[in-house]
């Protein structure tokens, strides 16, 4: 019997020369799969193997062009085309483990299903094979970056330089490799010595757009640098740089921002002065960064003071950080007033009368309980209200600071006012509305505002109304407010805007429903209008209306398809958020799950997008750019959005581990308690969320299975493998473990968002689930540094102190040694009786303590034995609703508890239907 031809021939693989034929094919292959022509690099492929069947570098590629047809394939024929191609690349590296190729396309292979450390260790032992292969170490360095091995990074471009030193690309990349290691100095040396490689005269030296680019990135490095003697010693010698490229800038503005951060840090104030007067006539008068600056040049701040105006955000300036001196700010009102300066020659008013940020900050730099300040205002509000300005309300808040004490004594900060008690003693607010009710006033009988004699058009008095209505708005007057916006919409019915306040109102004052029938209404009237359209769908899921809602939301997406597709495709996160919030509170918990997972993962492929710009950055020089990236990549998972979808996923996973029951999507409802009409439309529903779930999962013989797209429920053209058709009402969600996936959602936010409360307090709540009592301690302790006065921690210091006296199980020796010796200081060294009564009498003490806290007072109170039931209840009654922290969830955990102890709610009910006119379903 004749052997295999194939199995004895020396070129059948383990590392050895295929001949010249298939040598020429298998370049083919290479070629064909990096123009992704993957149909031609497969017959191609599939000629070699008939051959050499066991070459494992072409079964290799075969694998990993099959892998690269995964994406235009149905979803059951793309996890079986998956698996083939996983076979095959293992196959292949089997049959020639001393192949670099084999090791780079195994890595290949990992790098697109995201398992990029599993792609580094290929890579490593292909270069183990082929050390001074520049395809796998830049591959390499692209995987190194993104995961941050920083090290790796910079060792990986030293390499890439060392063999290719003439490539401009490779110089910058491992300049950044050096800088992002923390070494300023390193990286001027490298970007000094890919200057020295320069001609004279090369593009790099002339005025463009790379050579300003790399110029300013050189600067920014040189202000990183500490002396050993003087750490200002970088920034000095980066502003004497900026004189040096003065002329090959092209991004002046960067250059004059630059200039003006190194001077302010080097306490040079009037040169900064000048500075921002040449940003300004560049037109940066609306930038609130700039006039902070120029704010603390004139008070001539420290250092410290300059770098936190630096890092400010929206409208916030020096004025609204901190309270100012007397003296301090007459020097900003003397700047910033129309009749400051040199009589009025030198101040912002004068020179720049047009600008809306020069005359806005002039309104926060007066005492507010001056007659200057409001005079100011007057003008303000008589000039936005002629304009029919919408907004005049939300702009006016801003002006609602409060005092509050920073991380050290001395150390005040200004804070915004947002609970409607704290806005209704605001001295702003009262003097708000003292002059606004002289406005409507003065208008209704004289057409005019007070003490003017000209005559205002009658859409004057309509806007008094509506800024009237928002003031009512802000200090939870919803009744009242209610009242003028209707006078809104009788003189005006096709005013947007007033339909849009006239649903928030309803929905603060507890009708949610009705507030969504007012706001579509509203919508109704302008289909253009995208704003409203938007606020409508909100409205609508919150009213749990979701249907409606889509239908809403679909008139500004693509016609074709489904909606929710193409909310996913556009990341609509506020979307998915609102809808995942209606199906949690319709106990759909898979379904919001999904949704929830939804912006997860819209934010993995924020993370995931960064991948493209580590070699498109470094090719187009936008260095500076490319480093504000990398910080913003490493900082996303502490986002807002990213943070509410994650802390829903806990509570959800945390529901569940408390609910087992409940989790079960097949449990029977019990029929035998129903009258036969209820029986009847109770079977009806199970049977309709049966065959949606059947229909959802493809379990109904889906036509899109046979034919090109299918159709979903809603008749719409459904896309081949598309992610939301892939367990859509959450089934696989809800079977995983629970406690594993709210621990590692935890411990993300924990890392990630550590100055947020909720961030901590979910990290207890899990890990009591868990039994992990030394992490709940120490979540107990980051909360308490936090905010030491929250109702969230004193109520998960109870229950902690209570798991801890009642635990039969101990732990480590060690560990309990730091629990014993840590748990009092959560209690203040008081036993749990007394630090339950100390709280309670402060709470007593403050008529305005907030609801969540007597709530949480009033629980403890009940579980220590602390008082009388009656004691507790008195508690949350005696504060008539008048405390801060009084919204409708809290109110419903009041009625809870009052339910909890067998009171009655009659008497709290009443006082909630005062506080929330329109409820109607508490």
């Amino acid at each position: 019997m004749s052997k295999d031809p194939s199995s004895s021939n020396p070129q059948a693989g383990q590392g050895r020369p295929l001949p010249k034929k298939e040598a020429d094919l298998f370049k083919n292959v290479v070629k064909f799969y990096e123009s992704k022509q993957y149909k031609k690099g497969l017959k191609n492929a599939d000629t070699i193997l008939k051959r050499f069947p066991n070459h494992g570098e072409t079964l290799c590629m075969k694998g990993l062009i099959l892998n690269g047809m995964v994406g235009s394939e149905k979803k059951e024929d793309a996890a079986e085309k998956r698996n083939e191609a996983i076979d095959l690349v293992k196959k292949g590296l089997m049959m020639d483990m001393r192949s670099h190729v084999c090791w780079h396309v195994y890595g290949l292979l990992y790098r697109s299903s995201r398992d990029y450390n599993e792609a580094i260790k290929a890579y490593k032992q292909a270069l183990r094979i082929d050390p001074q292969n520049l395809q796998i170490l830049r591959d390499l360095s692209l995987l190194q970056i993104q995961m941050r091995d920083l090290v790796g990074f910079r060792e990986t471009r030293l390499k890439i330089l060392s063999f290719r030193p003439n490539s401009k690309v490779h110089w910058l990349s491992y300049a950044i490799g050096v800088h992002v290691n923390g070494d300023a100095e390193g990286t001027i040396g490298v970007l000094d010595s890919y200057a020295g490689t320069l001609e004279e005269g090369s593009m790099e030296f002339e005025r463009n757009f790379e050579s300003s680019e790399l110029a300013l990135y050189r600067n920014r490095v040189l202000s990183e640098i500490n002396g050993e003697e003087d750490e200002l010693e970088g920034v000095k010698k980066a502003l004497d740089h900026l004189d040096e490229i003065k002329g090959v800038v092209v991004d002046q503005t960067g250059w004059l921002q630059a200039k003006l951060s190194y001077q302010l840090q080097l306490g040079m104030f009037e040169e900064a002065k000048e500075t921002c007067m040449a940003l300004f006539k560049r037109g940066s008068t609306e930038d609130h960064r700039v006039q902070g600056a120029y704010m603390c040049a004139l008070l001539k701040c420290d250092r410290e003071t300059c770098l936190e105006v630096e890092k400010t955000r929206g409208t916030v300036t020096l004025a609204t950080m901190r309270p100012l001196l007397e003296k301090e700010r007459a020097i900003l009102i003397d700047a910033y007033s129309a009749s400051g300066g040199a009589a009025g020659e030198d101040s912002l008013a004068t020179i720049f009368p047009r600008s809306a940020a020069v005359k806005r900050i002039h309104l926060t730099l007066l005492s507010s309980v001056s007659d200057e300040f409001r005079g100011v205002v007057d003008q303000y509000c008589q000039r936005q209200i002629v304009k029919g300005v919408p907004s005049l309300g939300g702009d006016l808040s801003s002006l609602y600071l409060v005092e509050t004490k920073g991380q050290s004594k001395d150390n005040t900060r200004y804070a915004l006012a947002t609970d409607p008690v704290d806005i209704k003693a605001h001295p702003v607010h009262q003097m708000l509305v003292k002059l606004v009710d002289s406005y409507i006033s003065s208008l209704s009988s004289q057409s005019t505002f007070p003490n003017n004699s000209i005559e205002c058009a009658p859409s004057a008095l309509l806007w008094a109304w509506y800024l009237r209505s928002i003031l009512h708005e802000q200090a939870a007057e919803y009744a009242e407010g209610i009242t003028l916006v209707n006078k809104c919409i009788e003189h005006t019915p096709t005013g947007v805007d007033f339909y849009e306040l006239k649903a928030r109102l309803l929905e603060a004052g507890g009708d949610i429903k009705q507030a969504a029938e007012v706001v579509d209404y509203g919508r109704n009237l302008d289909h253009q209008d995208r704003y409203i359209n938007n606020q409508a769908t909100k409205t609508l899921l919150r009213a749990g209306r979701e249907e409606d809602a889509k239908d809403r939301i679909s008139m500004f997406t693509r016609h074709e398809g489904n909606p929710e597709q193409n909310l996913y495709d556009m990341q609509c996160t506020w979307y998915e958020l609102e809808l995942a919030d209606s199906c949690r509170k319709k106990g759909d918990l898979g379904r919001s799950l999904r949704k929830y997972m939804a912006v997860v993962k819209h934010y993995e492929d924020y993370h995931e997008d960064q991948f493209d710009f580590h070699a498109y950055c470094i090719r187009k020089v936008t260095l500076r750019t490319y480093c504000e990236l990398l910080k913003f990549e490493d900082d996303i998972w502490g986002l807002p959005y990213y943070g509410r979808a994650s802390e829903e996923i806990i509570k959800i996973y945390l529901h569940l581990i408390d609910n087992p029951a409940k989790s079960q999507s097949d449990e029977e409802p019990d029929y035998s308690k129903m009258t036969p009409a209820e029986r009847k439309k109770a079977k009806n529903i199970a049977r309709k969320k049966k065959k949606a779930l059947e229909n959802a999962n493809g379990a109904g013989g889906d036509k899109g299975d046979n034919g090109s797209k299918g159709t979903d429920a809603d008749g719409n053209k459904k896309e081949k493998g598309h992610v939301i058709y892939e367990d859509p009402n959450g089934a696989e969600l809800l079977t995983l473990d629970h406690a594993e996936e709210a621990r590692k959602y935890a411990a993300i936010l924990v890392r990630h968002a550590s100055k947020r409360l909720s961030s901590w307090a979910l990290q207890y709540d899990v890990s009591v689930r868990r039994g992990k009592m030394l992490i709940a301690l120490q979540a107990l302790s980051k909360m308490k540094q936090i905010d030491a006065t929250s109702h969230e921690l004193f109520a998960r210091t109870i229950d902690f102190s209570q798991r801890m006296a009642s635990r039969t199980t101990k732990c480590h020796p060690a560990s309990e040694e730091v629990l014993s010796n840590e748990s009092p200081k959560l209690t203040n060294g008081k036993s749990l009786n007394d630090y339950v009564q100390s709280t309670l009498d402060i709470v007593k003490a403050d008529p305005l303590s907030s609801l969540p806290m007597r709530v949480a007072v009033a629980n403890a109170m009940v579980s220590t034995n602390v008082g009388s039931k009656d004691a507790a209840v008195s508690l949350l009654l005696d504060s008539k609703l008048n405390g801060r922290g009084v919204t409708l969830e809290t109110c419903r955990d009041a009625l809870k508890f009052m339910e909890s102890i067998g009171k009655e709610k009659e008497q709290l009910l009443v006082l909630i239907a005062a506080k929330f006119p329109f409820v109607k379903d508490i």
